[in-house]
């Protein structure tokens, strides 16, 4: 199946163009084991079980890759966080089996090592979708491109605070860097559906300018940045359905927000409640 099926199929049997974070921090999980993997996947299994139990079904799940290989020490032959994805994975893969997977990993480089790194993310860990940087040009993104069938979001304007500091750059036409890696991304997907953007929440007029340009090109958009980051989903979907975006290609993206709404650890005893609330309150802001 086409990526950009898959978005559809996806967002049509949850309901909502939900993206939920899988970004774990040790200290705040909320079963505490004797190690990372034990904490991490008896976490994942009751909040998952919490969301089945609710029918909260969301339309995505993004795995932030850096936060679960951190807690690898492989010199040590200790890989609890690389396993723990694993199995966190394969839960997803248990309850909700239509529901795309975007890798998070933001790879990008010369185009040999591109191509491993694209067979990390969908041969290693049969993810759905990569995040990818795009800065080396045309021969470090096309070999994500023509792996598979698979979806590519390419950064394009970031919910990071430094994110303007290249992004919106002036170039010689005056338009900002943004809107030609915008122009890129559109040539690259071809109205395919499988070629997507990362475009941040925090930055809504900027978001309004790429939403637009974007809209008769089927480019999947990864919109990052809302809960913690201060983004509102409410007001992304009411700027995406102003302008007639196709809401089925978009995923709105909230991490800690959903997994661990108390912030730090430890967890409080009422911990499914807040993130049954939380979830639920984004589910119903990004319903279709």
């Amino acid at each position: 199946m086409e990526y950009g099926d898959h978005l559809i199929r996806s967002a049509e049997q949850a309901g909502n163009i939900v993206c939920m974070g899988l970004d774990p921090i040790a200290q705040a999980l909320p079963i505490q084991g004797d190690d990372f993997y034990q904490s991490a996947t008896e976490s994942f299994s009751a909040l998952f079980a919490m969301m089945k139990r609710e029918a909260l079904s969301v339309a995505a799940f993004k795995p932030n890759l850096g936060y679960w290989q951190a807690e690898d020490r492989p010199r040590s032959g200790d890989f609890g966080g690389s396993r723990a994805l694993a199995a966190v994975l394969a839960m997803v893969g248990e309850h909700f089996p239509h529901t795309p997977v975007i890798l998070d990993s933001k790879r990008g480089d010369i185009a040999t090592s591109s191509h491993n790194y694209a067979r990390e993310a969908f041969v290693s860990w049969q993810a759905d979708a990569v995040t990818v940087a795009p800065y080396m040009g045309s021969d470090s993104v096309l070999p994500f491109i023509d792996f598979g069938t698979q979806g590519v979001y390419i950064l394009n304007r970031t919910s990071n605070p430094g994110g303007k500091d290249l992004q919106n750059l002036l170039l010689e036409t005056q338009h900002p860097l943004y809107l030609e890696v915008a122009r890129q991304i559109a040539s690259y997907n071809e109205k395919r559906g499988r070629v997507g953007a990362v475009v941040g929440a925090t930055n809504l007029g900027e978001l309004r300018v790429i939403a637009e340009f974007y809209r008769d090109e089927r480019v999947p958009l990864l919109i990052p940045g809302v809960g913690s980051q201060g983004g509102s989903a409410s007001e992304v979907i009411a700027i995406l359905s102003s302008i007639g975006y196709p809401l089925e290609l978009v995923r709105i993206n909230s991490s800690s927000a959903l997994t661990h709404p108390w912030k730090k650890g430890p967890a409080p005893t009422n911990w499914r409640e807040l993130c049954q609330r939380t979830l639920a309150s984004l589910i119903e802001e990004a319903a279709l």
